[in-house]
This record gives structure tokens, C-alpha cells and sequence, in this order.
């Protein structure tokens, strides 16, 4: 029986689904759709507390806050783990002795997509806030879908996911070791292609042929709409033709010929406002950058095709709905992320741990906020990334008035070669620039950063690491004390 049938089944008989590592994001998410379908959903993860309790707890899911063999029951018709976990984990190994059905979460994931006419989004970046807007404007239109994203977005209700219907299926779709190869895809929206992830891509050519795999994916007649402004983007879009001469090809962006060419943009009053060539409208979106302009567009061309697949014109009534949709629209966590304000220090948090995203990240804030001076913590994720790309990551700050750089986060899936460290990348950066600061430990920064800050600066913290808990701690004192600084 195919996995997706499995799935089937256990919508269809209310079977027990249960989630080893239940709390990771994408986890919670997909338990949250499948507990919504009608399966009997229970998971484990450890005791650390992260958002997801709270999302699960209030949908009453039980969970065990640790891994343990006993746990695992010939009465599962079916287990999904994490890719963090192995076969050393107990419960991994305990399904695998018993025989239980056993998946890893993107497998899960492509088999439930297999149920709708679904769109994956894709790209090394750009595709967890493309997929908060679509599902935002989605809502906003009541199309018929359920929505995946790779983050908590506010307009999701403060979770990764929202159903409007069970016809369509979106859902941020990961590069990462080709897990995109499981989902099975009507649409495919290609945000940027470029080198990233070394530890499994070692060229940018192997990944770039990676998202070429995907586009093969698309089903017969398929749509691929993709950025026409990232030269990795066109490039895979080229070598795609060649092989599928049945899809349509969509451009959106700044580059783009036709009907998603964006025009006319500017900021206005803390928004940041454009055209698309093809609606008589005036769009306005006010999270910082023209990286979500392109983002903005490229779900609107999105929802456009989802739109008409569904009988609906894409007209007057369904566009004002859509921009409204837009303009109210206030971003996800850990993508230009407002903390908060306190002694006139505005402090943000982004997930930006790719060159490109860290510069244009930048970028759009101080196009946004033209008279304040940015202050960033920067803490790379991965020796491979780190050693691969230092020179491109030493180039990234120029936006920046000062810059703390710390060790690197580094990952479970790799181990430290030597070649490169924290310290390697502040050298590199301070070669170019001035106003660079190198702190091992992030929050050993404290004081220094604090003697540095003054009112009408903006404070970020960057990276897919833990230095977020710098902004954290330094935003949570000077609240509480309600002083100028």
C-alpha cells in the first residue's frame, strides 16, 4: 500500500498517527493538519518548552516529553520522526524492531500532498515569508486550501498552519538533502537558486540540478513560477525547458517580461509601495525590503493561479481583497521580526544565515528606516557554510553602522574540520570594514553592546543560531527599566 493510501486509511478510520519529535516545527504543523483531518494524533519530543507546546496543548494532543521504547505500540498504524532523529534514538528503534510503519517527516509530508492539487515553495531563500503571504491572501480570498509554512506567521493565528478548505494544498518545500523530491507538485513557485547547504551540496551546480529535479516533478501541465531577478533562478528555469516543454513558465520580479513585472516601487511612510504590470492596482506591504516585494509578487501570481483553477476571476473584487489582505499583512517570526521598542532602540530578530539574505535584510531596513543607524549580531550556522561562503559573508554588512559577530552554531549533521571558525569570518570582515566586534558567546556581549546602543538605533540579531537571546536580553532590561538610555 502506498504511503499515501496509508494516510487515506487513517483520515478515514480515525487510525493513530503518533509524531517522534512531535515539537519541531514542520512536525507540529503536519500533526496539527492530520489531527484536524481526523486522525488520532500523540507524539514525543523533549522537555524543552517552545511555541509548539502551546499550539498542541490547545488542540489537545498528547505528548510524552521524552523518548522512551515503551512508548512505541503495535497499535500505531502509522510513525513519523524528525530528520533529527536516527535509528539511536529508542522509539526509532523500537518501530523498526516491531515492523510499525515508519516515515520520516518529509516523506509524510509529499504523501499528504499527493491528497490535493498542492504547490510546493521553494528556494535557498525567501520561502517561509512567500508561503505566509500566500496563505494570508489565501484566507483572505476563502480559496478553498491548507497552508504549511515553515514558521509561525501572526496571520495564521500565531501557528505554522491554516485550513480554509481541504481542495488545495501549499506548502514550503526544503532543498535540504532533495527532501522537495517526496511532495508532489501541480505548481512549484522558485524564489532563488544559489550555493548553500555545502555539507550536501559541494557545488552550486549539484543544487541548482537539485531544483531542476523538482521542476521534473511537476506534474503533466504543471506551472512554474519563478524570480526572474535571481540569475540561479533563470538559469534553472533554462535547463528545466529543456526537458519540460509542457509546463507554463511564470516570471514574476523586477526583471520579469508580462504580467508579473513589478514597476514603480518606492517606500512611502514606512511601506513599501509597487505595481504589477498586469493589475491596475496599487500594492502596499510593510515588512522592510524589496526582497518582500519580489516575495509579495511572487504569491500573488500564486494565488492567481490557484484562483482560476478554482473558477474564480482573477477581478476587481478578488484583487481588492488581495492587496487589503497584503497591507494588513504582519510578517512571520524570525523574518524581520519587531521585538519590540524600549529606550528608542527598535529591536528585530531575523533567521537570515545565507549571504544574500543577510544583505538584503540589511538592505531593506535601511531603505526603510533611512534615519536610523543598524546594529547587528550576525552568528553563522555550519563550518561547510561558513568556510564555503566567508568571503561573501564578510561583504554582507555594508548596511550596517556596527556589526557583533560569535562563534558558529553549528549543527548536529556535521563536525568541526578546522578549517574555519567565528574568529575567521570577524578577520574577514574587519580586512574590509570598521565597527566590527568578535564575542564568542553572544550574550557575553551584553554590556559591551549596551554601551554602544543609543536611542534611534535599530538592534538585530541575525543568523539560524541562538543570539537572538542577545536582543531578548537586552530589549527584556531596558523595559522593564522605562529609561532613555
Amino acid at each position: 500500500m502506498k504511503l499515501e493510501e496509508i494516510i487515506t486509511k487513517i483520515i478515514h478510520d480515525k487510525g493513530k498517527v503518533y509524531f517522534i519529535g512531535i515539537k519541531g516545527t514542520g512536525m507540529c504543523a503536519l500533526a496539527e493538519l492530520l489531527h484536524r483531518a481526523g486522525a488520532n494524533v500523540s507524539g514525543s519530543d523533549t522537555d524543552g518548552v517552545f511555541y509548539t507546546n502551546a499550539i498542541l496543548d490547545s488542540l489537545h494532543i498528547p505528548y510524552f516529553e521524552c523518548f522512551d521504547s515503551a512508548h512505541i505500540t503495535d497499535g500505531n498504524a502509522l510513525i513519523i520522526y524528525s530528520a533529527a532523529y536516527t535509528n539511536k534514538n529508542p522509539e526509532v528503534a523500537e518501530a523498526a524492531r516491531r515492523g510499525v510503519p515508519l516515515v520520516k517527516y518529509t516523506d509524510a509530508l509529499g504523501a499528504y500532498s499527493a491528497l490535493f492539487d498542492s504547490s510546493g515553495i521553494a528556494g535557498v531563500h525567501g520561502k517561509t515569508t512567500t508561503t505566509a503571504i500566500t496563505g494570508t491572501l489565501l484566507a483572505a480570498a476563502r480559496l478553498p486550501a491548507q497552508i504549511l509554512a515553515g514558521s509561525v506567521v501572526k496571520d495564521f493565528g500565531g501557528r505554522s498552519t491554516i485550513t480554509i478548505g481541504n481542495k488545495y494544498f501549499v506548502a514550503e518545500t526544503c532543498e535540504y538533502r532533495k527532501h522537495f523530491l517526496s511532495f508532489h507538485p501541480r505548481r512549484i513557485l522558485l524564489t532563488s537558486v544559489e550555493s548553500d547547504h555545502q555539507d550536501f551540496f559541494p557545488s552550486y551546480e549539484s543544487i541548482r540540478d537539485a531544483f531542476v529535479e523538482y521542476g521534473e516533478r511537476l506534474e503533466q501541465g504543471g506551472e512554474l513560477i519563478y524570480c526572474a531577478d535571481n540569475a540561479g533562478v533563470c538559469e534553472t528555469v533554462r535547463l528545466l525547458q529543456k526537458k519540460r516543454g509542457d509546463i507554463t513558465y511564470t516570471p514574476y520580479g523586477f526583471n520579469a517580461d508580462g504580467f508579473f513585472k513589478i514597476k514603480n516601487y518606492k517606500n512611502e511612510d514606512g511601506a513599501s509601495a509597487f505595481e504589477i504590470d498586469g493589475i491596475p492596482r496599487r500594492w502596499i506591504v510593510h515588512v522592510p525590503g524589496t526582497h518582500t516585494v519580489l516575495n509579495s509578487t511572487g504569491a500573488v501570481a500564486l494565488v492567481k493561479s490557484i484562483a482560476l483553477a478554482e473558477g474564480v476571476p482573477f477581478s476587481g473584487f478578488l484583487i481588492d481583497k488581495l492587496s487589503k489582505a497584503l497591507a494588513a499583512f504582519s510578517g512571520s517570526k524570525r523574518r524581520s521580526e519587531v521585538i519590540g521598542e524600549a529606550a528608542g532602540v527598535l529591536f528585530m530578530d531575523d533567521y537570515a544565515h545565507h549571504p544574500t539574505a543577510v544583505k538584503t535584510t540589511l538592505a531593506g531596513l535601511r531603505e526603510f528606516y533611512p534615519g536610523r543607524r543598524l546594529v547587528v549580531s550576525f552568528m553563522p550556522h555550519t563550518y561547510s557554510r561558513t568556510a564555503a561562503l566567508l568571503s561573501d559573508f564578510a561583504a554582507a554588512f555594508e548596511d550596517a553602522g556596527v556589526v557583533f559577530l560569535h562563534k558558529i552554531y553549528a549543527s548536529a549533521r556535521e563536525e568541526y574540520g578546522g578549517a574555519v571558525t567565528g574568529l575567521s569570518l570577524f578577520e574577514e570582515t574587519r580586512a574590509r570594514r570598521g565597527g566590527v566586534y568578535y564575542v564568542d558567546e553572544p550574550l557575553d556581549a551584553l554590556n559591551q553592546l549596551k554601551s554602544i546602543l543609543r536611542p534611534g538605533d535599530i538592534f538585530i540579531t541575525l543568523g539560524a543560531g541562538d543570539n537572538w537571546r542577545l536582543g531578548e536580553s537586552v530589549f527584556n532590561e531596558y523595559k522593564i527599566k522605562g529609561a532613555a538610555l
